[in-house]
C-alpha cells in the first residue's frame, strides 16, 4: 500500500486539479446522493438578519452529495467511476439518473419505492473583514434514503466493488446504523478482492456525532485516509487547532497508536484546513505540499477535485505508471 518514497512532484502539481488527459484505473464511489440548492448572499451577512428577510441573489439546483460530488470530479481522471447509492422514487429521480449519465458515470442506483429524495440547501454569506468566502450554513434532511443503504444493496454489487481499482466511501453514511453495517460490508468485500479501500473522515463535527469505537473499524479498513487535521484530531481526543505543519506532526504517532495497518494519511490544514496537505504512512512522513487552494478559489468542488486528483496520483505511484 505504499506510495512512492520520494515524489517527484506533489499531486497539486501532478496530476493537478483539472483532469488528465489519459484516464485510467476504475473508481466506485458509494456515499449521499441529493438534490442541492446553492445560493450566495453577497450583499448579507448572517448576523444582519434579525427578521423575515426577502433576499435576491445567484442560486441554483444541482444534483451533489458526496459520492456524486466526488465521482464528478473523478470523471476527469479515471477512465470509468460509479455511483453507489439509495436514493428516492420520485420526480427528481429521472433528473439524478440524467446527471450521472451526463457525466458518464455508472448507475448503480437503488430506488426505494414511495420514498422521496434528499434535498440540501447550501446559503453562503457574504464576505466579512478577515473572511475569504463568507461562513456557509448548510441545510440537509436528515431521514433520507441514502440513511438506509443496507448490506443487500453492496451484496448486489460486490461484482463492482471486485473490478474497482479504488473504493471511495465517506463518513457521512457511519451516521445511521444501517448504512454503517453497508459501509462495512463495502470495505471487507474491497479488502478480500483487492480493491483499494478510500476514506472520507466527514462530516468535519464527526466527533461531535460518533464517538471514536463506532468510526475506528472503518479507518481500520481503509487503505487511504482524507481528513482535515483538525477534524482527526478531535476525533482522537487531541488538540484541534492544526493550522501549521508542526501541530500535524504531533498527530501522526496518535494515528499510529490508534489505527493498525499502514493507511495513507492525506491530511489538510492550514487557516481554512484547505491550504496544505501532508501525505503519511506508518514509518515515515512521505510529503508535505501546497493544495493550490488560496482566497481566489472557489472552496465548493474544491475538496473533491483535490481529492480526485490525489487518489489518482496516489494509483499511478503504486502502479509504476
Amino acid at each position: 500500500m505504499d506510495i512512492i518514497e520520494t515524489p517527484a512532484r506533489s499531486p497539486a502539481d501532478w496530476p493537478g486539479l483539472d483532469g488528465i488527459a489519459e484516464r485510467r484505473f476504475r473508481l466506485l464511489a458509494i456515499g449521499d446522493v441529493r438534490i442541492e440548492v446553492r445560493a450566495t448572499l453577497p450583499d448579507l451577512r448572517f448576523t444582519e438578519v434579525t427578521a423575515d428577510r426577502l433576499a435576491y441573489a445567484p442560486a441554483r439546483a444541482m444534483v451533489a452529495g458526496t459520492a456524486v460530488n466526488l465521482a464528478r470530479a473523478a470523471a476527469g481522471y479515471f477512465k470509468r467511476a460509479g455511483v453507489l447509492a439509495r436514493v428516492g422514487d420520485d420526480d427528481y429521480t429521472p433528473v439524478i439518473r440524467r446527471e450521472l449519465r451526463r457525466l458518464g458515470l455508472r448507475d448503480l442506483l437503488r430506488v426505494e419505492r414511495g420514498a422521496a429524495n434528499g434535498v440540501t440547501v447550501m446559503l453562503r454569506d457574504g464576505v466579512a473583514p478577515g473572511r475569504a468566502h463568507g461562513v456557509r450554513l448548510l441545510v440537509a434532511e436528515e431521514d433520507t434514503p441514502n440513511r438506509r443503504l443496507s448490506e443487500r444493496d453492496v451484496n448486489a454489487a460486490a461484482g463492482e466493488i471486485r473490478r474497482a481499482d479504488v473504493l471511495f466511501l465517506d463518513g457521512y453514511a457511519l451516521l445511521s446504523p444501517v448504512s454503517r453495517g453497508a459501509l462495512l460490508r463495502a470495505a471487507e468485500i474491497a479488502r478480500r478482492h483487492g480493491t483499494l479501500v478510500a476514506f472520507d473522515l466527514v462530516p468535519h463535527d464527526i466527533d461531535a456525532r460518533l464517538p471514536a469505537p463506532e468510526v475506528i473499524p472503518l479507518l481500520r479498513l481503509a487503505d487511504v485516509v482524507f481528513s482535515e487535521a483538525p477534524t482527526l484530531a478531535r476525533l482522537l481526543g487531541r488538540p484541534a487547532t492544526m493550522t501549521c505543519s508542526a501541530e500535524v506532526r504531533e498527530l501522526l504517532p496518535v494515528m499510529d497508536e490508534t489505527v493498525p495497518g499502514r493507511p495513507l494519511w492525506l491530511l489538510r490544514y492550514g487557516a481554512s484546513s484547505l491550504e496544505q496537505a501532508l501525505a503519511y504512512q506508518r514509518d515515515g512522513l512521505r510529503l508535505e505540499y501546497a493544495t493550490g487552494y488560496d482566497d481566489s478559489v472557489e472552496r465548493a468542488g474544491f475538496g473533491d477535485r483535490l481529492a480526485a486528483g490525489e487518489l489518482f496520483w496516489w494509483l499511478a505511484a503504486r502502479s509504476g505508471r
